[in-house]
């Protein structure tokens, strides 16, 4: 049995979802273990391109069984359609290759209008939500005030157990932001257009994983977001109100006894960034929105402009030692084609003095870029498959990232098709 989590190593936006689909066909299972609805994993394959947000990527594959495991911020309505738009296409989700964990808490619907109340009374001092309630769930979870997935399966007590979260979080909605709040009559219509759908797919996903864990089978975990985003070790405030690290894969998988043999961290040829909070490496102007054009960097879920900067080496280095990566999956290199000489932020600048070593969230703000420029090369390598067909720029960029940041760089994107992939 081998096991592997594909893990981002930055702010997310890294391309996770692309080396998956590449990837997948070495594994049995594939796990997404924590996060939700809130950002999105865009796929390119033969059926042409999906920007997935709960489901796997693993559901391309056929033969692959994809879980949603206890970790993950399970949104009924969301996962729903997500799941109707991809068998639309032709992609079979049945509960063969989709097995969603009972221990799963549901995201409810006042998570999303708490979210959005909240960011409106922040106003200029927001965090960057979706505005897809994660932040709200999580809270509620850790508060054990929400429905696990296996509750469905319960309906008197789970009615029960709706009335009186209902009448707690009314509190909040009707005293604290002034809102309507949420009756018996919404929760029913929540409960027949969106749970009743995804019942057939909740089950013990923690019995499934034994039982293919002594079976052999390989296993694959996906992370949502990047290392910076992590609750715990992120740039917090402005993180996600998960755990995005390898580390907690088995526990949000839902078998904790598993262990990541291998860690793939996914770092972009150069930086992205959605949302508020710090972005040391942030480029403006009009090399910005060149730079942002060519990687058609907008969000996949609420489609925004990404910001955009120089290769960040010292949050990459952090990243991955976070993550505890084995290797690197670097994309986007053929963005960077046709620039003369390509910015790369080798150091940051605190206090005056510089440094190599990630800063602690409060500092952030003070710091600083100390930019280098590395040679750039000419022409489209969107065609490279082997490491020798790459101009000696090229391979003397990723080089130089794979020195600086400790950790070998083993897959080098060229392109978003799944075929665009360059193993060295």
């Amino acid at each position: 049995m081998k096991t592997c989590a594909i893990v981002g190593i930055n702010w997310g936006d890294e391309g996770k979802g692309r080396v998956v689909d590449l990837l997948t066909a070495d594994y049995d299972v594939v796990i997404r273990y924590q996060g939700g609805g809130n950002a999105g994993h865009t796929v390119i394959n033969e059926r042409g391109k999906f920007a997935l947000h709960l489901l796997p990527s693993g559901i391309f594959h056929d033969g692959v069984v994809n879980i949603l495991g206890n970790g993950v911020a399970l949104d009924p309505e969301n996962l729903w359609k997500e799941i109707m738009e991809v068998t639309s296409r032709g992609v079979a989700v049945t509960p063969e290759n989709l097995k969603i964990s009972d221990r799963a808490s549901l995201l409810l619907p006042w998570h999303r209008e708490l979210d959005a109340l909240e960011e409106q009374r922040l106003a200029d001092k927001k965090y960057g939500s979706t505005k897809q309630g994660i932040a709200p769930f999580y809270s509620d979870k850790y508060q054990k005030k929400t429905v696990m997935a296996g509750e469905l399966f319960h309906p008197e007590k789970l009615r029960a157990h709706l009335q009186d979260l209902m009448e707690w979080k009314n509190l909040t909605l009707t005293k604290v932001y002034g809102s309507e709040g949420c009756t018996m009559e919404a929760l029913e219509k929540w409960l027949r257009e969106w749970c009743e759908p995804i019942r057939p797919y909740i089950c013990d996903t923690g019995r499934f994983l034994k039982a293919a864990r002594a079976a052999g089978k390989s296993m694959m975990f996906e992370a949502q977001l990047g290392a910076l985003r992590d609750l715990d070790y992120g740039i917090y405030p402005y993180t996600t109100s998960s755990n995005t690290l390898a580390a907690y894969a088995p526990i949000g998988a839902g078998l904790p006894s598993l262990r990541a043999e291998e860690v793939i961290g996914v770092v972009k040829a150069y930086s992205t960034c959605v949302g508020e909070g710090p972005f040391v490496c942030e480029m403006f102007g009009e090399e910005a929105e060149a730079l942002r054009k060519a990687g058609q960097e907008y969000g996949a879920k609420t489609g925004r402009p990404r910001r955009v900067g120089p290769i960040d080496l010292v949050a990459t280095r952090y990243g991955v030692e976070m993550q505890g990566a084995t290797k690197i999956a670097l994309t986007k290199l053929d963005v960077l084609s046709g620039m003369e000489k390509i910015p790369v932020c080798v150091r940051y600048r605190v206090d005056g003095e510089e440094t190599d070593e990630f800063p602690f969230p409060t500092e952030l703000e003070a710091a600083e870029p100390v930019i280098e420029y590395a040679e750039g090369w000419k022409g489209d390598i969107s065609g490279a498959r082997k490491w020798e067909d790459l101009p000696e720029a090229a391979r003397n960029y990723v080089t130089m990232i794979e020195k600086a940041i400790g950790c070998p760089i083993t897959y080098v994107s060229v392109g978003a098709e799944r075929e665009s992939m360059i193993i060295r």
